[in-house]
């Protein structure tokens, strides 16, 4: 018989996993781009930094990241002697892939005037070698601290990177990567469906093409997408990020409607990420069984890395993760 036919399943499976949870003393951790039943058990759901930053201020002994394999790797910079367990290691992402550290480093080399004010959407190693790292919602904090002469370097999202530069009118260097999920969005079917609900905001990530953002009434972060929800006049908003996000506000704003931005197709299911859709419940239970796949980091990478973590969160701590949803009272406690 194979591990898969042994794995519970249903209600068994939640039950499964919530003892798990209790006696191996872990915190379970969902993205918003995780599947609604993942979101649903987790103990946090949010934006991957403020993820981190909340299991390290917990007494867990084990962080199980349902999320991908650059996130679960920052809730290990931030707490080296916690266990960080990942339901599948294949959960990549194509920013990341897109950024070779050794690549990276040979383009610093060759703009040595530059900084490198690098997307948390990367691996430990190029966040090694940065100076700051920021996400969608400090990065405007961060850039609106830094001297307009001062030359940057920003990756590896070309997208918000160039949203950032028409925004405040600067010209930093743009490295050439781009999620696969926001570059997705089809301008043609996203006007035809502002078409047929023309009293409906957009309400766009910046990891989105310019020719998306431009038609956004609110521009922003997963977690700043979740408050322009909760506050935008009217009952529909059409929504341009990965659509498992729609749970939280279907969630928060029951008498509200939410609609994904489509893809070329005109539906929004090559807008879901690949990556995100490989956790499962089954792998959860499994990881929190085996306490593997795990996250190891070498200590000198990681104080490395956690460097321009760091000094993101000098310059933009209370921008980090605000409008996270999803919190469970309960947190915290060790098990008796």
């Amino acid at each position: 018989m194979s591990v898969q036919n042994r794995l519970p399943t249903g209600t068994d499976l939640r039950a499964e996993i919530d003892r798990l949870r209790k006696e191996r003393n872990a915190v379970i951790l969902a993205h918003y781009y995780q599947k609604p039943e993942i979101q649903d058990i987790a103990d946090f759901v949010g934006d991957s930094l403020e993820l981190s930053r909340k299991a390290a201020a917990t007494d867990a002994d084990v962080i199980a990241f349902c999320g991908v394999k650059f996130m679960a790797d920052t809730a290990k910079i931030l707490s080296p002697d916690k266990i960080v367990v990942l339901p599948d290691m294949d959960a990549g992402c194509s920013l990341e892939d897109s950024c070779p550290p050794d690549k990276f480093r040979a383009f610093r080399a060759a703009h040595p005037d530059h900084i490198a004010l690098t997307y948390i959407n990367c691996s430990t190693e190029v966040k090694a070698l940065s100076d700051v790292i920021v996400t969608s919602s400090s990065a405007e904090t961060i850039l609106s601290q830094i001297p307009r002469d001062q030359p940057i370097i920003f990756g590896p999202d070309r997208h918000l990177g160039g949203y950032l530069n028409r925004k405040f009118d600067r010209d930093m260097l743009l490295w050439p990567g781009v999620c696969i999920v926001h570059e997705a969005f089809s301008e043609t079917e996203l006007m035809k469906l502002m078409a047929q609900h023309p009293d409906a905001p957009v309400a766009a990530h910046p990891e989105c093409p310019a020719h998306i953002v431009e038609h956004a009434d609110y521009i922003g972060s997963t977690s700043g997408i979740l408050q322009f929800a909760s506050t935008f006049e009217g009952d529909t908003l059409i929504v341009a990020t990965e659509p498992h996000i729609i749970h939280q506000m279907e969630k928060a704003l029951p008498n509200k409607n939410f609609i994904g931005a489509p893809g070329a197709d005109g539906n929004c299911n090559c807008n879901i990420c690949p990556y995100m859709a490989l956790n499962t419940m089954e792998k959860l239970y499994a990881a929190l069984r085996d306490l593997e796949p795990r996250i190891e980091i070498a200590e000198d990478l990681r104080l490395k890395a956690k460097q321009s973590l760091d000094r993101m969160l000098e310059m933009a701590s209370g921008t980090i993760g605000q409008g996270d949803l999803g919190v469970r009272s309960d947190l915290g406690h060790k098990p008796a």
